[in-house]
């Protein structure tokens, strides 16, 4: 009589290997998850502060100290054409959604200026302006709003700053992170 070979494995260790699996990926996931957050929150205070960059130069070389109104403004070249003053990612309507942050620009309370031309034929300009990100889910892809205005300074809050005035030095509900 001959006796057969048993190779392979048994229903048991099957079922241990998958239980063990799920219990690493039960340990893993919410790490993921805060890692997920804090780098859409890196990604929305970069994009405030290429906004802060965008601007000043728009300021400085186009708009005879004044500021773009719009973030679709800041994405024209000189003469309408050509490279931006912002990257192509932050350029739309308002708000534009970037790695789980909707990013919008506004005049902060700052009066518009009256007969500036600019270099890039942008339809508005403000003496002043202010920028926000909010998550675009709180508590799921971000849980810091942040706001950043004509003074260059970051503000971080647990609520939207977006009602950042354009020329503030404090920031109700935010304290500074740069």
């Amino acid at each position: 009589m001959r006796l057969r070979k048993n190779e392979g494995f048994t229903l048991i260790e099957l079922l241990i290997v998958v239980a063990i699996i799920g219990i690493i990926a039960a340990i893993a996931v919410p790490g993921l998850m805060r890692a997920r957050m804090s780098g859409n929150e890196a990604s929305a205070i970069g994009s405030l502060r290429a906004i802060n960059s965008a601007q000043a130069t728009f300021s400085s070389s186009c708009a005879q100290g004044n500021y773009a109104a719009t973030l679709s403004d800041l994405g024209l070249g000189a003469g309408g054409t050509g490279a931006g003053f912002i990257s192509p990612d932050l350029v739309g309507a308002n708000p534009v959604s970037k790695s789980g942050y909707k990013i919008s620009i506004g005049a902060g309370g700052a009066a518009a200026a009256s007969g500036v031309t600019t270099c890039n034929t942008a339809s508005t300009v403000n003496s002043g302006y202010a920028a926000w990100a909010d998550p675009a889910t709180s508590g799921v892809t971000g849980t810091r709003f942040f706001g950043t205005n004509t003074t260059g300074t970051i503000w971080q809050g647990t609520v939207t700053l977006s009602g950042i005035l354009a020329a503030a030095t404090t920031v109700s509900g935010g304290t500074p992170i740069q």
